[in-house]
């Protein structure tokens, strides 16, 4: 695949106190930690499984969501490229600029297809310092 995939949040299950155990459309599963969220049973999907939404009105993204997958399932190095893009606003065919790889490399590291190098880390934080742009976190 050369395109960044789209999930949609599947299945959210309440592990009792905050924790939660989602499915998303492509199958991966995680268990995940959410912060001082209110009654996990009274969860519901938002529109076509974009998000979570509790009674209250709450309601968490499932791009937040997915980034604690990756975190949860041991792929930082996916979450920090992805934060790296979603940062700047940048599409596949523009982070592989910035960066001189190529778009179809770009598409696999952020749908976690392949491991990101550490040197395609550094390399983010690098061009974010020579476009003058805030420090990566």
């Amino acid at each position: 695949m050369n395109a960044d995939t789209m999930r949609t949040i599947r299945s959210a299950k309440s592990l009792g106190g905050n924790r939660l155990h989602l499915i998303w459309s492509d199958g991966t599963e995680a268990e995940i930690t959410l912060p001082k969220v209110q009654n996990l049973s009274a969860v519901q999907f938002g529109d076509w499984g974009h998000s979570l939404v509790w009674p209250d009105g709450t309601e968490i993204g499932a791009d937040s969501l997915w980034l604690d997958t990756l975190t949860a399932n041991g792929r930082g190095d996916v979450r920090q490229f992805l934060e790296w893009r979603l940062r700047h606003g940048l599409s596949l065919s523009k982070a592989a600029e910035a960066l001189g790889i190529s778009r179809r490399t770009v598409a696999y590291y952020s749908n976690g297809e392949r491991k990101v190098p550490l040197a395609i880390l550094l390399a983010c934080k690098g061009w974010e310092v020579e476009s003058g742009l805030p420090k990566a976190a």
